[in-house]
């Protein structure tokens, strides 16, 4: 099964009215599967207007606010891992918005002479490597008494529209990869990017640095800037391993 996730960042006009065209495409292209629209307080209130002038769909929306305490996947969609979880941290922009992480954890290396020392049977080692207890006899034995440390896991952060803030530098720490709003090319606009929201290719850097993220991609860019390429060097001298990034471009984050 197939369940999508829309993760709105913010619920400002131009940025949600497109939603019912996007809606109705999934429709005519035959989907079925549930489809999840999440986003800051006031997601109700915001969207529900948005999905009668959608109309019918022959699949299930819901609408979906996360804990703070972040959401596992797997509770939405079969097939990922235990240990994938999607969480939210608050950004500065002139109306509420967030930010989005996503994290895979890796559970220390299985331990099969600490499983066989406490009987566990052979069929329950692939239980608790998920990180689930099992019983055995009168006893319950947990992952962690069969595991090594655990292991560096993989980090997504996703910032939408913001100005700097410690939120977001405290969300993407150790990240493996940041796309980050970068609405205003030139060092001197660093001003005028705080009063509306957003932040220059500079302050996006200053922020990656700060977080000791392992790869930046800008994103998010105003109409006047034709060619981001131009402005690069006012990130990377900051933040080296900085990318203008693009419709359509992907990567593979990969376990150390």
């Amino acid at each position: 099964m197939k369940t999508d996730i829309i993760a709105l960042t913010h619920y400002h006009g131009d940025h949600i009215f497109g939603l019912p065209g996007l809606l109705q495409t999934m429709n005519s292209m035959e989907r079925t599967e549930t489809l999840y629209i999440t986003g800051p307080a006031g997601l109700n209130e915001a969207i529900e207007p948005i999905l009668k002038l959608a109309g019918w769909t022959a699949y299930e929306i819901k609408l979906l606010e996360i804990p703070e305490a972040g959401l596992r996947i797997s509770e939405l969609i079969r097939g990922w891992a235990f240990e994938a979880k999607l969480s939210v941290f608050k950004t500065e922009h002139r109306v509420p918005s967030q930010g989005y992480c996503f994290t895979l954890g890796r559970a220390g290396k299985f331990l099969p002479e600490k499983a066989r020392a406490l009987n566990v049977p052979i069929t329950q080692w692939s239980v608790l490597q998920k990180g689930q207890s099992v019983q055995v006899d009168d006893k319950i034995i947990l992952p962690e008494q069969v595991l090594g440390e655990p292991r560096k896991g993989l980090k997504f952060v996703f910032t939408g529209d913001t100005a700097p803030c410690d939120s977001l530098i405290a969300a993407a720490a150790n990240a493996d990869l940041m796309i980050c709003e970068a609405t205003y090319g030139e060092n001197e606009q660093a001003q005028i990017a705080i009063e509306y929201g957003h932040m220059n290719f500079a302050q996006a850097a200053e922020a990656a640095k700060k977080a000791n993220v392992a790869q930046l991609w800008l994103a998010h860019y105003s109409q006047m800037i034709e060619n981001p390429q131009r402005y690069l060097p006012n990130a990377t001298t900051i933040f080296e391993n900085t990318i203008c990034g693009k419709d359509g471009m992907s990567t593979t984050l990969k376990f150390q």
